[in-house]
């Protein structure tokens, strides 16, 4: 007897259990690598990780404008963001799974940047400014200059 996933299995079937195992795993693996569907009407992500990546960026976006309402000026650090909106202490964190994010303050404003850990079709950088127009780049470091998302 071989046990297997905690099942006892006679030494005949469980060859066919190893190979039904390995095809489940392949079947998943394939079913992973399905086409992004847009979250809402208009959505500008390529795939699931721009989709966390720009929902992250309006996250911020959304924060330092009430910070700004509230005090009247921008925060200087993430960390003065939590609890302003919906930012959370965890988004804090600037590792953002695909992405790694950078924030700087400046004089009367702010920078965010989102770029990706393994730059390709599906990982664009993303760059915002206080004005809350998200950039994307797709072959280098988004910036001011970089086509606006739509």
């Amino acid at each position: 007897m071989i046990k297997a996933k905690g099942l006892r299995l006679a030494r005949g079937t469980a060859a066919c259990a190893v190979t039904a195992l390995l095809l489940a795993g392949a079947f998943s693996s394939a079913a992973q690598t399905t086409t992004y569907q847009p979250k809402f009407p208009g959505d500008p992500a390529r795939s699931e990780s721009e989709a966390d990546a720009l929902g992250y960026m309006r996250t911020v976006l959304r924060a330092q404008r009430e910070y700004n309402k509230k005090y009247g000026h921008y925060a200087t650090t993430l960390m003065a963001l939590v609890h302003t909106g919906s930012f959370t202490r965890r988004m804090v964190n600037t590792d953002r799974g695909d992405y790694t994010a950078s924030f700087r303050s400046k004089k009367d404003g702010f920078e965010l940047a989102l770029t990706p850990k393994q730059p390709d079709a599906q990982h664009r950088s993303f760059y915002a400014e206080e004005d809350g127009v998200i950039h994307a780049d797709e072959e280098k470091p988004a910036d001011e200059n970089s086509p606006k998302v739509k």
